[in-house]
C-alpha cells in the first residue's frame, strides 16, 4: 500500500483538478491548480496486531465513498 490514509478525490492528481496539470506539462505554462471535487474516498487499512509478538493478524483495507 502506498500513500496509506490519503483521502481525496479519485480522479485527481495529488487532490487536483486533471487538465490544468496537464496542461502545464504540455505547455510549460503557469495553470492554476484547482482542489478536485468529485468521488471523494477514504483510503487505508485496519490492522490486527498481536501484542505479543508484533506481528499482524489480519489486514483489511478500507476504500469509503465520502
Amino acid at each position: 500500500m502506498t500513500d496509506a490514509g490519503f483521502t481525496g478525490p479519485h480522479d485527481s492528481v495529488l487532490g487536483r483538478e486533471i487538465a490544468p496539470i496537464i496542461q502545464r506539462f504540455l505547455t510549460n505554462m503557469p495553470q492554476r491548480f484547482e482542489v478536485a471535487k468529485d468521488r471523494v474516498i477514504l483510503h487505508g487499512a485496519v490492522i490486527e496486531v498481536d501484542e505479543t509478538s508484533g506481528q499482524a493478524l489480519a489486514i483489511q483495507r478500507i476504500a469509503e465513498n465520502l
